[in-house]
């Protein structure tokens, strides 16, 4: 099995890139999310990676973080979710988005990324629940905070980061001012 990959990014055409790792390169299919965080062609570059060998091809997929690898891992245990597909959901969404959409049962925020329609969706969402790691409560504390700084006008990301921090059982109100002075000093 191989795990991660370390070497010169030898070459990038999404959503596949080469890494040369002392003469031999590997080809890898990568999520846009990964794919727009890599260095320039040349650069080193570490991919954490996903094997798949069937009895028609060996395919190697790449991660930038453990994180994108072990939700890449849990799509794939899903009934008529293959690696494309996977690949979708991490180009359309980071971990977090599809952790908070599994814990706020989104389905529309999923049928938004192409290939996934809405039976897709409802099984990933009936799948995943409770087993991606940062998926947050619904609803209560961190998720009232966040819908506040929503409609504030802040970004989705922007809003998971303010409340990232915020200590379980804090109130909505004290949550809006720790996560407004954490927007302020960004």
């Amino acid at each position: 099995m191989i795990g991660r990959l370390s070497g010169k990014l030898a070459a990038k055409h999404p959503p596949q890139v080469m890494v040369d790792c002392n003469g031999v390169a590997y080809e890898l299919d990568v999520p846009m999310s990964t794919f727009y965080n890599l260095p320039a062609t040349g650069e080193p570059v570490t991919l954490h990676t996903h094997l798949v060998v069937r009895e028609d091809a060996q395919s190697l997929y790449g991660f930038g973080t453990l994180e994108e690898r072990a939700a890449f891992r849990q799509l794939i245990r899903i009934a008529g979710v293959g690696a494309r597909t996977a690949l979708a959901v991490l180009s359309g969404l980071s971990v977090a988005e599809l952790a908070q959409a599994v814990a706020l049962q989104e389905s529309a925020r999923l049928t938004k990324i192409p290939g996934i329609g809405k039976k897709t969706a409802e099984r990933l969402l009936l799948e995943l629940k409770g087993k991606l790691a940062e998926a947050r409560p619904a609803g209560g504390g961190a998720g009232d905070v966040q819908n506040a700084l929503l409609a504030l006008g802040y970004s989705e990301k922007e809003a998971l980061a303010a409340t990232r921090g915020l200590a379980p059982g804090t109130s909505v109100t004290e949550g809006i001012r720790a996560a407004l002075k954490a927007l302020a000093k960004s």
